[in-house]
């Protein structure tokens, strides 16, 4: 029984490989559509495809990157509420067309249309990209130093005083050298 079903799923296989697709699809009876369409109609229908939008959501004064795959040609062009200036599309390296946009810096924070007209073949496409309004901006530089070097960064500096105190300290200093290498210099010499 087994031999039997290994059979006929060989065979089956074996029928699936050899017999092209078209002479196994003309053997199925067409059905007509139930509302016929002119042809008119039909010869200047246009594809509809989707954008791929990455990021999906952006701040504004981002860039994104959009992908379709709808046109046939090799140019389409992009437009969008939110976008600064319409993104051309060009043939991306795995296929289909590419294109970066960049978004409006005073864009609204909410959802956006995009609309792609294929140039150089019938077609279109449309997406959508979210656009938030949250920018964090710094507003003072950051605190930072070992311990209390940040604090101490916030004030004037040193003054005068702190200055005459420092020389003072550093002249005391050099005699201290001064006067112990000149002992040292006698009690050798003798």
């Amino acid at each position: 029984m087994r031999s039997s079903q290994l059979t006929l799923c060989a065979g089956a296989v074996l029928a699936a490989v050899l017999v092209p697709a078209p002479a196994a699809l003309a053997a199925v009876p067409a059905v007509p559509p139930a509302f016929p369409v002119p042809a008119a109609v039909a010869e200047n229908e246009e594809s509809h495809g989707s954008v791929t939008v990455t990021p999906s959501t952006i701040a504004a004064g981002g860039e994104v990157d959009l992908r379709v795959s709808v046109c046939g040609g090799k140019k389409a062009v992009g437009t969008s509420e939110a976008f600064s200036s319409p993104a051309y599309f060009n043939p991306a390296a795995d296929g289909g067309l590419f294109a970066e946009a960049r978004i409006r810096s005073d864009a609204q924070g909410r959802d956006y249309g995009i609309t792609v007209k294929c140039e150089d073949g019938a077609g279109n496409a449309s997406g959508n990209v979210t656009v938030v309004h949250h920018r964090t901006e710094p507003t003072a530089p950051v605190r930072a130093g070992g311990g209390g070097t940040a604090l101490a960064a916030e004030s004037d500096g040193p003054g005068t005083s702190h200055t005459l105190i420092g020389l003072g300290l550093a002249g005391a200093a050099a005699v201290a050298i001064a006067g112990r290498s000149v002992r040292r210099r006698r009690n050798t010499s003798h």
